[in-house]
């Protein structure tokens, strides 16, 4: 295998596909990242049994060939590179990288021992990217990290026609999130739970990308996998397995206070009044007339408290969150303003955006969050 290629597009598709890349190999061979060089392309792969990625580059193929390298050691080497084309050339069992006056000899790993990356399954539709990367980002934050509770780790998908819907629970915080895309056949459903993390950093990688393409198995080729593709980058992850909770059925459908808030306000007067508690210590909500009342500490240490304009329409009432958790929500809601909607302080209150124009909520991204119970 010979050929040149540009620095910055060899730097840039080794460090996307390198992201797949385990950091504790099952196998020796899961380190590296196969190079295959055919018709004026350059393929890079990855794969570690869970989750494959691979990126097409444009290089001159003076040789094809295909060669397997350490993959870190490779994307270090790329990024410090002078901006200059770069050669590679596979000579017996290394493959000697030049770049202007650098030059590296890498030893390579035996191609015949890489395992066989799993064929994608059929392409479901398409989305834009940036929509993509930002309705992941609102869910994956509800998503547990305990991996004794794997089916809490995902984020569930559901694909009804034209209707897509995000969500994601760790028991004490429920965010899901609602969109259209673009289905390859009106009538595709399916429903799949994908590792939070993995389809996190995903979507971010693919952000930038104005057309995604997902593609769902439907039984066959692809079978318990799940694919992204855009921009001549391709990956596939498997799909946990496992019963996602019935979460709908949390969603209250009618509430007793609705109070609406300004989000950058309170989220700074909610940094404030935390400061003062101590780990896994709540902050207090009390919502009245024109206001809530924000209070945090215990009568022999530290306290705060902070009053911010609220709209209160129904009864009053106090409650405590985990305010961590409630940042979370307030981030996420990418509202002016946030809608919070109880129906008693000991049952979960649900934050949505308001619509700037008819100060209702936005119903495309729900926050559910359980309250805290006080002592004493």
């Amino acid at each position: 295998m010979k050929l040149r290629v540009e620095r910055d597009v060899l730097a840039d598709g080794v460090s996307w596909a390198a992201r797949a890349l385990p950091s504790r190999p099952s196998l020796p061979v899961l380190s590296g990242l196969m190079l295959e060089a055919v018709d004026g392309s350059l393929t890079i792969s990855s794969f570690d049994q869970d989750v494959s990625a691979r990126v097409d580059i444009a290089a001159d193929i003076s040789s094809p060939g295909k060669t397997l390298v350490s993959g870190r050691l490779l994307a270090d080497i790329t990024r410090s590179l002078q901006a200059k084309p770069v050669q590679m050339d596979v000579v017996g069992s290394h493959v000697a990288l030049t770049c202007g006056r650098s030059s590296f000899n890498l030893p390579t790993l035996p191609v015949e021992d890489y395992p066989r990356i799993p064929d994608m399954p059929t392409t479901a539709g398409s989305i834009n990217g940036a929509l993509l990367a930002h309705a992941v980002a609102q869910v994956a934050i509800a998503a547990g990290r305990d991996d004794t509770l794997p089916t809490l780790t995902g984020i569930r998908l559901e694909v009804e026609g034209t209707h897509l819907t995000l969500a994601a629970t760790d028991r004490y915080r429920l965010a899901v999130r609602e969109f259209t895309w673009d289905p390859s056949k009106p009538s595709v459903s399916a429903q799949h739970l994908i590792p939070a993390k993995t389809l996190a950093d995903l979507a971010k990688s693919l952000s930038n990308v104005a057309n995604v393409t997902i593609a769902l198995a439907e039984g066959g080729a692809g079978e318990g996998l799940i694919g992204f593709e855009g921009d001549g980058r391709r990956t596939s992850t498997r799909l946990l397995d496992g019963d996602f909770p019935k979460y709908r059925s949390l969603l209250p459908n009618e509430s007793a206070c609705v109070a609406t808030v300004d989000t950058a306000e309170l989220i700074e007067a909610v940094k404030r009044v935390a400061l003062v508690a101590e780990r896994n210590m709540p902050i207090r909500l009390a919502f009245s007339g024109s206001e809530v009342v924000l209070e945090a500490g215990a009568m022999d240490e530290a306290q705060a408290n902070e009053v911010v304009e609220a709209r209160v329409d129904g009864d009053d009432i106090s409650i405590a969150f985990n305010p961590a958790f409630l940042l979370d929500g307030l981030a996420a809601v990418n509202s002016a303003q946030v809608m919070f909607s109880f129906t008693l302080a000991t049952k979960p209150a649900v934050l949505t955006g308001v619509d700037p124009e008819t100060r209702a909520s936005r119903a495309e991204y729900k926050y559910l969050l359980m309250p805290v119970r006080l002592t004493g």
